[in-house]
């Protein structure tokens, strides 16, 4: 069973501001409201392993597969066999970015663990482009 879904968002903050965020995992929690921490073993790299606690206490491994610097990145959740990929790119646009995030999520139950899982993206997108607003 899969399940995806895609949450896009204009803003004025330049790419480099909504790439600083994403690229400092210490921050998701101010801007996302699923997240109450994420710990990474070393950098924020393609491969950087660590741990998300997510709302509620709930602790995930979290990897992070790709990592195009300023653009884009990949992380993966694993939880037993159910898999949960998210795709966050970034873009210029005329008057600042685009921000898209992805998330496909593989696995028994994906439906109704995709629809609590992404219930809280427009709320995350729209504190991460206002704080990335705030610092461009």
């Amino acid at each position: 069973m899969t399940f995806e879904h895609t949450e896009t968002a204009t803003t004025s903050a330049t790419p480099d501001a909504v790439w600083a965020l994403w690229s400092d995992p210490g921050s998701w929690a101010s801007w996302d409201p699923s997240v109450e921490s994420v710990a990474f073993e070393g950098h924020f790299a393609e491969g950087a392993a660590g741990t998300m606690v997510l709302a509620g206490g709930i602790e995930v491994p979290v990897v992070v597969e790709l990592v195009e610097p300023g653009a884009r990145f990949l992380d993966r959740l694993d939880l037993g066999d159910l898999h949960i990929r998210i795709d966050h790119v970034v873009t210029a646009v005329d008057a600042g970015a685009e921000v898209s995030v992805n998330t496909v999520i593989e696995g028994p139950g994906a439906d109704e663990v995709g629809a609590m899982v992404t219930a809280d993206a427009p709320q995350a997108l729209a504190a991460l482009t206002a704080l990335a607003e705030s610092t461009s």
